[in-house]
């Protein structure tokens, strides 16, 4: 049987401020992430955007990186998938995934290259 991962890696802005809350060892942050990716159609691009829920738990006396999470900021975020069950008040059944960073750190912006310079080596150059 193949052994399974459960685990991403994902870079994307900060969508608003981390929400925080604290408990007695423990705080968790709780922010919104905008991916994108552009989709090629023939010849027409277009860029699809989604946010996704991120929750980063920290004991308490570690919860410096939790500065970082500001909305606008270029964040690389690791972690795993944590799926969520429960039920409402009227007794209808609720779901969702919770993407859990286990990381986050500033992202490195890529330079956009020309396709003329792409698939050169570095003796090309």
């Amino acid at each position: 049987m193949k052994k399974m991962e459960n685990s991403f890696v994902v870079t994307g802005f900060v969508g608003k401020d981390a929400s925080i809350h604290q408990f007695t060892t423990a705080s968790v942050a709780r922010f919104s992430l905008a991916i994108s990716r552009n989709e090629k159609n023939g010849d027409e691009n277009s860029r699809t955007s989604a946010f996704m829920n991120v929750e980063a738990w920290r004991k308490n006396e570690n919860t410096s990186s939790f500065d970082r999470l500001v909305k606008g900021a270029l964040l690389t975020v690791e972690g795993y998938f944590k799926p969520e069950e429960w039920q409402d008040a009227e007794g209808v059944k609720h779901n969702r995934v919770i993407l859990v960073a286990t990381k986050f750190y500033e992202a490195v912006e890529k330079e956009n290259t020309p396709d003329s310079q792409q698939g050169k080596t570095q003796k090309d150059k």
